[in-house]
């Protein structure tokens, strides 16, 4: 199991810029090759609004370190505009265009928008359009209440798709945890109690981060993300720069306390 911890976006905000790389050096990096220095994980939420050229992906991942990967958004229009009905064009622009990205195409995540309720119908048709052009990781943020009931799941679970955990929770007790298929986790923090604006307390990341630890320890195999979505007034930086230090000071006390295996001559 893998952990990757980062923001919706790669801006770097002024008061947080003393935590990034600044040598003479670095004054020369764009915005996401000064971001990639300290975390190595981003969501591209712009994909929403816009199309971007394959070119644009390709330089992206150009400028990024071998280990480093991008989450997309999937566009608006399939998923607000058109509501999941016939979508196979746009998506396959979509993916044709991301795959400028190699190896470094992390997650795609599809959230819907808060009215849209559960068809079955409509979500196996969607989901069977979406494997058949991608067969990579998938998390679906569902906000209405109908997404989360156990058949929902299972059938999430029957195209390898994952279930956002969200904070603020949006329309069940359930949308705080990850659900849907276990081969991925994605966390997606917008903050609380204003979303967008709040800062994350330390007790509550340290939390978190016990958390993380512990489904890290039990996984056998998959993947973890967590994005910090409360980017209006830079918090989501120091949240995530945060959290990821102290996932690796878990990582090194458990490894320096780990029974020694002696080998016998």
């Amino acid at each position: 199991m893998t952990i990757s911890v980062g923001t919706a976006g790669w801006g770097v905000p002024k008061q947080h810029g003393g935590l990034f790389a600044t040598t003479a050096e670095d004054v020369r990096l764009t915005h996401l090759e000064r971001y990639a220095t300290r975390l190595r994980c981003v969501e591209i939420n712009s994909s929403f609004h816009r199309p971007h050229r394959y070119s644009t992906w390709e330089r992206w991942a150009a400028t990024t370190p071998p280990d480093f990967r991008f989450a997309v958004k999937a566009p608006k229009a399939v998923t607000h505009t058109a509501k999941l009905h016939k979508t196979g064009g746009a998506l396959l622009e979509f993916f044709e265009a991301i795959r400028g990205l190699g190896d470094k195409l992390g997650p795609i995540l599809i959230q819907l928008p808060p009215k849209l309720a559960f068809d079955a119908g409509l979500a196996d048709e969607f989901f069977t359009t979406v494997r058949e052009l991608h067969a990579g990781a998938v998390a679906l943020e569902p906000r209405h209440p109908s997404w989360f009931e156990g058949h929902v799941d299972r059938l999430l679970r029957s195209f390898e798709i994952a279930r956002v955990a969200a904070d603020p929770p949006k329309g069940s007790e359930q949308a705080d945890r990850p659900g849907g298929w276990s081969g991925l986790n994605y966390w997606r923090l917008h903050g609380t109690p204003r979303t967008y604006y709040s800062d994350y307390a330390e007790h509550w990341l340290e939390t978190l981060a016990d958390k993380l630890h512990l489904i890290e320890a039990q996984a056998v195999s998959g993947e973890t993300w967590v994005i910090f979505d409360n980017t209006a007034l830079g918090h989501a930086t120091a949240n995530a720069l945060w959290l990821d230090n102290a996932l690796k000071y878990r990582t090194r006390i458990e490894a320096l306390t780990r029974p020694r295996t002696i080998l016998a001559r």
